[in-house]
């Protein structure tokens, strides 16, 4: 059952993460004028860890079972000094919440097709 549902868990993982996203970096705007302000940004890795071993004897072959762990951390970022010593470049904040929003968009519209492909496999209309 579990395995059903998998790629539909990863996509909310990932739209999760976006969420977030989207709200530090509003975050960051809202502060663009407080003085001493250092941005953060969130950061997605993936840490992949392999459930059985299998020897690849050809570099062109896939991983056939890949377990994928996300690990979200929250940077600050280096950017230039205003006169205030504040950091954030809101046209840069703004872009990363465009690609952010885009992103978490997508990936609920991704969401909603799995589910309307299990709805359809279940009473088959």
């Amino acid at each position: 059952m579990s395995e059903l549902f998998s790629h539909i868990d990863n996509l909310e993982e990932k739209a999760s993460f976006f969420l977030q996203r989207v709200k530090v970096i509003q975050g960051n705007i809202a502060n663009a004028d407080t003085p001493f302000y250092q941005p953060v940004d969130l950061k997605f890795e993936k840490l992949v860890r392999q459930q059985v071993k299998l020897k690849i004897t050809n570099p062109k072959h896939m991983d056939p079972f890949p377990e994928t762990k996300v690990s979200i951390k929250q940077i600050k970022l280096k950017n230039f000094t205003g006169y205030d010593q504040n950091r954030v470049n809101v046209e840069e904040e703004l872009a990363k919440l465009a690609e952010s929003s885009i992103m978490y968009k997508t990936l609920l519209e991704s969401m909603k097709k799995e589910m309307a492909k299990l709805k359809y496999a279940i009473t088959g209309r």
